[in-house]
C-alpha cells in the first residue's frame, strides 16, 4: 500500500463503483478521472451560502474541490489528485453534498 503525508493513498473506484457512484448520483458528470456538477442558485449571495457549506465539508474531510463560481452558478469539480483517479473521498464529498 503507497502512502501519503496523511495516512494510505486512497484506491481508485473500481469500475463497478464508478458506475455505481454515476447511478446514485445522475446529476453528476464523471469525465475521465474527475466528477463534476453545476448548480444553480437564485442570486449570488445564495450561491456563496452554497460554497460555504462545500468549504466546511472540504475542510473537514481534507479533501477540497475545484470550484468556479459564476453569479448564481457553482461549478464542482473533485479527483483525488493524489491517487490520479476517482476514490472513495470523491464518492463521500458527493453524497454528502447532494444530501445538503
Amino acid at each position: 500500500m503507497r502512502y501519503t503525508t496523511l495516512g494510505p493513498m486512497p484506491t481508485p473506484l473500481t469500475p463497478e463503483q464508478r458506475q455505481s457512484l454515476a447511478d446514485s448520483h445522475a446529476a453528476w458528470s464523471i469525465d475521465g478521472e474527475e466528477i463534476s456538477r453545476t448548480f444553480e442558485f437564485s442570486d449570488f449571495a445564495e450561491a456563496i451560502g452554497f460554497v460555504n457549506r462545500v468549504a466546511l465539508v472540504a475542510e473537514k474531510a481534507d479533501h477540497h474541490p475545484d470550484i468556479d463560481i459564476r453569479w448564481n452558478k457553482v461549478t464542482l469539480v473533485l479527483s483525488t489528485h493524489s491517487a490520479g483517479a476517482l476514490t472513495d473521498l470523491d464518492r463521500k464529498t458527493v453524497e454528502t453534498i447532494d444530501g445538503f
